[in-house]
């Protein structure tokens, strides 16, 4: 339910035209019936003639981002170039053809979209890391990204050897670090560290951390091996670090006032700093459709810049002469905006992509109440989407920014359709369970909305959300936000705990509503594994959706869901093999269990949660020696060399031989076999039994290591 509080907090904020309360109006017979339910070709010509194609641009600029990121080598510069050049002549000599030009401007957008990474790759990426190392260094502090009593999480640039260390050819690195000592963006510090590769994809089609580290500037990750020093404190005014200090304040004072899930988060909440959130809390609101709440959205930066515009508007117009003499409602919408860039600041900056499409999608709602137009349109969705693009084109392929623009697209595409306005005035009762039906469909709209990209990223739905979302929304609104932005106000003060303390037993009831439908959601939650064919199909059927204006637009992701059963559900492996430990999953009659490495490993352990099915520590059917281990079911056999004494018999005799030594290419013409090399090039692999061609389909989660972002061999 990513950014649904944009639609419940600003109807009011811009005045309705005329034809709008024509759609409103209930149809007076059957021929005007048939007019508002056009034939299709109609409808698209409707479309265009009101100028939707605009509402396309960031569709296409998605599908330039996808394609850029999909290509085996690095496009020429030169050839980008070429390219934008001749489409925008294209642009210039179809000025006089409207079809020519709508077709030209969003070939423009796609191949916009497609060099925007690379763009943002010259100008912010880095060199990767590619070989683990080990030394003293030296760094400036850049972010903070988490801190707790045991440890913190940041990031540094401007690495420097020190002694006989190693020289590190990266921009930045991300850290775990010691507690201590304390620590502020722009301080210098030094420490024996142990740098590595930035880890791949854990399966394929997973989250590629290699891709976003890259565009994020980051080249390793690594750890303290022992204590932190700082050497130099920050010095001078920055912005960003007096931002960081802020929010570390107000995290400690809520730290210090509330206890346990309340105060982890309340410090999510308010700072976007999720990182004290307990597993069992992320999995009681996830079941619960209530992961949202959380992580600071639309729904959150509504409330705080409607409440602030509403609290202003009021005060300024309880004034004597003061609402007649002054544009109120415009300086209240100038409030409101100013409330949601701090906000905005509070929740992380840029670096938050729901945070940031929610700030401009209510500036420029906010900016309509100015120019005195309409304010909820799918053409400020798309301006607002195209900001992020621009901005941050790597956040595409994140699942915040596909949830919440999913989420969006499709709650002001529900709110454009023609409907009848209310016939009767409500009050009391009446206006109570107005409100509750209200915030029951937006839920159901927005769950419907990103169920394909929850399900698709975390292989969870939340089939009872719109209950959550029914019993806990009111205590958010009404208790844990209002309370929770009076508290930040009042801190300078010193008398913020009564209102902090409110927000912790709003935020206790919230957590308590969610364990009570994740406990009616037990054993609900499961759903068909899917593959990104299914995301590209979800996206055509969003831009369609998203193209029409009425009716008609429900046919796009009517028929997406079809086709998504045709060609989008993927299949459960059959062996599992590990890139950077030693773990290999093999499925017999009995299950999957390990032929090799540990169960507790963050590999073994996501593959369980991705596929929904435990992974046993060992196979009862595997045999295992010195020299490595065997396995054999009614389908195949598998074999895991240690020792290269055992390439001889194990590559006669097994259908699959898995090796981290380099394989003999004789044990090539014999099985198939994945050895050092091929984990090196393609990382973790998935594997399936054909029994037609009688060997295995393997999915390697790297493909190629021509990119600019790959870590692997040189």
């Amino acid at each position: 339910m990513q950014g649904t509080g944009a639609l419940e907090q600003t109807r009011e904020l811009a005045p309705v035209p005329a034809q709008r309360h024509q759609l409103l109006r209930a149809p007076s017979s059957r021929s005007d019936r048939r007019l508002r339910r056009p034939q299709l070709g109609q409808a698209v010509a409707e479309a265009l003639a009101t100028r939707r194609v605009f509402v396309l641009l960031p569709f296409a600029g998605i599908g330039g981002l996808v394609s850029y990121a999909g290509l085996p080598f690095e496009p020429a510069g030169w050839a980008l170039v070429a390219i934008g050049v001749a489409l925008m002549l294209a642009v210039a000599l179809s000025l006089r053809n409207l079809a020519a030009l709508r077709v030209v401007v969003l070939l423009a957008a796609f191949w916009g979209g497609f060099c925007l990474l690379a763009v943002h790759g010259a100008l912010g990426g880095s060199d990767m890391l590619r070989y683990p190392l080990f030394g003293e260094y030296q760094g400036v502090v850049d972010e903070i990204l988490s801190a707790t009593a045991e440890e913190r999480r940041i990031v540094v640039s401007n690495l420097r050897p020190v002694g006989d260390a190693v020289a590190v050819p990266i921009n930045k690195a991300r850290l775990l670090i010691p507690p201590e000592p304390p620590l502020r963006p722009g301080d210098t510090i030094e420490g024996k560290l142990r740098l590595a590769p930035v880890p791949g994809p854990i399966l394929p089609g997973a989250f590629d951390g290699q891709f976003h580290a890259f565009f994020a500037g980051i080249g390793a990750y690594g750890n303290a091996t022992g204590a932190v020093t700082r050497i130099a404190e920050a010095s001078g005014f920055d912005l960003g670090r007096s931002v960081e200090d802020l929010r570390r304040n107000i995290g400690v004072r809520l730290d210090s006032q509330l206890e346990g899930a309340a105060a982890a988060i309340a410090r999510a909440m308010v700072v976007g700093d999720q990182s004290t959130i307990s597993d069992e809390t992320r999995e009681v609101m996830a079941a619960s459709g209530l992961a949202h709440i959380y992580s600071i959205s639309g729904l959150h930066l509504s409330i705080v810049a409607g409440g602030v515009f509403w609290l202003v508007r009021l005060a300024l117009a309880s004034l004597p002469g003061f609402a007649v003499g002054w544009p109120v409602k415009k300086l209240a919408a100038v409030t409101g905006i100013a409330a949601a860039f701090s906000y905005l600041l509070l929740a992380g900056g840029l670096a938050n992509v729901p945070a940031l499409r929610s700030t401009i999608m209510l500036a420029l709602i906010f900016g309509a109440v100015l120019a005195g137009r309409r304010a909820l349109t799918m053409r400020n969705v798309a301006i607002a989407a195209l900001a992020v693009i621009v901005l941050d084109p790597a956040s595409v392929f994140r699942a915040s920014f596909q949830l919440s623009f999913a989420a969006v697209v499709a709650l002001i595409g529900i709110y454009e359709l023609p409907r009848r306005g209310p016939t009767v005035h409500r009050a009391g009762i009446g206006k109570l369970v107005a409100g509750v039906g209200t915030a029951a469909l937006t839920s159901f709209i927005a769950g419907t909305a990103t169920l394909l990209f929850s399900a698709y990223h975390f292989q969870q739905t939340a089939p009872l959300g719109v209950i959550g979302n029914v019993l806990v929304l009111p205590v958010v609104s009404l208790l844990i936000m209002p309370f929770g932005l009076l508290a930040v106000v009042l801190m300078p003060l010193g008398v913020e705990a009564p209102f902090v303390a409110v927000m912790g037993w709003g935020i206790e009831r919230m957590v308590d509503g969610a364990s009570l439908v994740a406990g009616w959601s037990e054993g609900l939650t499961g759903n068909p594994l899917l593959t990104a064919t299914s995301l590209l199909i979800g996206l055509v059927g969003l831009a369609w959706f998203a193209f029409l204006s009425n009716w008609w637009r429900l046919a796009g992701p009517m028929a997406a869901l079809p086709l998504i059963l045709l060609f989008g559900l993927d299949q459960r492996p059959d062996v599992l093999i590990a890139d950077s430990t030693q773990a290999v999953a093999v499925r017999t009659e009995n299950g999957m269990g390990l032929l090799a490495g540990r169960a507790e490993s963050f590999a073994v352990e996501v593959w369980g949660e991705h596929y929904q099915e435990a992974i046993a520590p060992d196979l009862a059917e595997g045999r295992c020696d010195s020299l490595g281990c065997v396995v054999a079911t009614k389908r195949y056999s598998v074999a895991v060399v240690r020792d290269a004494a055992a390439f001889d018999e194990d590559c006669a005799r097994h259908d699959l031989v898995v090796t981290r030594l380099r394989a003999p290419q004789a044990c090539r013409a014999q099985a198939q076999v994945i050895d050092r090399d091929d984990l090196a090039a393609g990382g973790v692999h998935w594997l399936r039994w054909n029994a037609s061609d009688r060997r295995f389909d393997v999915r390697p989660a790297v493909l190629n290591l021509t990119r600019p972002w790959r870590a692997g061999l040189p």
